[in-house]
């Protein structure tokens, strides 16, 4: 049974047992199961433990964009999220060729960075016709889709702009109840790092290299110079695209050369209206990022597999509520979630200027 059949059962039984139902998520044994360093210090939640990758909640990526290259996890711990990240290099960088293993000597250096999250709730709710709940079994994926529809809809739009050390909890983003978006993080041209390590909610709160960008009229420069400060082991991987908000589509669209000819030309393509890749590598209209602006993060060129990770929890929570207009029934569902820059130098953000 695959995960929208799972949430379709859950919301039938919810509606004709009139309870809370609890729907699991996790996909087959298909997760690659990782264990963490045993040795990793501090009072982090789940010490050592295990990580598995999964994909899960497939079904929102092409309606929440950061999910289509992102890495996302399964946590199985409900309340909280760990995340771990190599600092340090694995092999003597002076001779690695001829090197003798010194144990418990320092060297090479196994260095860690972690930090916590807890998982955020995100909820939806979806009113229903009685007249539809007559006959339960021609409930169909028509309704789950709207549901994940909602859900990814409000994810998408905290991963991209929430800020969760500042707003309040009714931003429409979530503010200090919402992810740790992109807009968390500091920003500096030329340097990226890691953030502090620790279980406090202002811990891995890394720095991410940005460009300038003109928010009224980007130039071929500007395309060039934001590749040129992505690592280039990062450049061409599968997962690596560029992200951007569909306005600043269409400010590369009107580039033109001095003949009046598009810049941007796909092979064939006589209007320049393509855009779909920019230097060989993918571009993905996030509508979730910032509108062409000044000081707008209109757009992101990561490895989006190395730069974000999603946290999902296992579980979606179904319930029905009758509502006091009759004839309708409304069907309430919630999942938890966590997310975060796990990778700092994967990615350049594109900052209007």
């Amino acid at each position: 049974m695959n995960t929208s059949e799972r949430i379709l059962e859950g919301v039938k039984t919810a509606l004709t047992e009139d309870k809370e139902v609890k729907v699991n998520i996790a996909v087959e044994e298909k997760a690659q199961d990782v264990k963490e360093a045993s040795a990793l210090t501090g009072s982090g939640l789940n010490i050592g433990g295990r990580t598995y990758f999964d994909d899960a909640f497939a079904a929102l990526r092409y309606a929440n964009p950061f999910r289509i290259g992102a890495r996302q996890v399964k946590s199985t711990n409900t309340s909280a999220a760990q995340f771990v990240a190599k600092t340090g290099n694995a092999a003597n960088s002076t001779n690695p060729w001829t090197y003798a293993i010194v144990p418990d000597s320092g060297s090479p250096n196994i260095a860690t960075s972690f930090w916590q999250l807890p998982t955020r709730v995100v909820t939806a709710q979806l009113p229903v016709r009685n007249a539809v709940l007559s006959d339960i079994n021609n409930l169909d994926e028509t309704i789950v889709q709207d549901l994940v529809l909602e859900l990814s809809q409000l994810e998408a739009a905290s991963m991209a702009l929430n800020n969760d050390q500042a707003g309040t909890t009714t931003t429409s983003t979530g503010g200090l109840d919402g992810l740790r978006g992109l807009n968390t993080y500091l920003i500096n041209a030329t340097t990226a790092q890691y953030g502090t390590s620790g279980t406090a909610i202002t811990n891995g709160i890394h720095t991410i290299v940005y460009e300038s960008i003109s928010a009224s009229a980007p130039t071929y420069d500007d395309l060039v110079n934001t590749l040129n400060k992505l690592p280039p082991q990062y450049w061409y991987r599968p997962n690596t695209a560029w992200h951007m908000h569909p306005g600043l589509i269409a400010l590369l669209r009107q580039m033109k050369a001095t003949g009046g000819q598009p810049l941007l030309l796909e092979v064939g393509d006589g209007d320049g209206g393509a855009v779909t890749h920019i230097f060989g590598i993918p571009v993905i209209p996030n509508p979730y990022l910032a509108a062409p602006a000044v000081n707008g993060l209109m757009g992101v060129l990561a490895d989006w597999d190395e730069f974000l990770t999603i946290a999902d929890a296992e579980e979606i929570t179904i319930k029905k509520y009758e509502q006091t207009q009759p004839g309708t029934t409304t069907i309430f569902a919630e999942k938890r979630l966590a997310s975060t820059v796990r990778n700092p130098f994967a990615g350049v953000y594109m900052i209007g200027a």
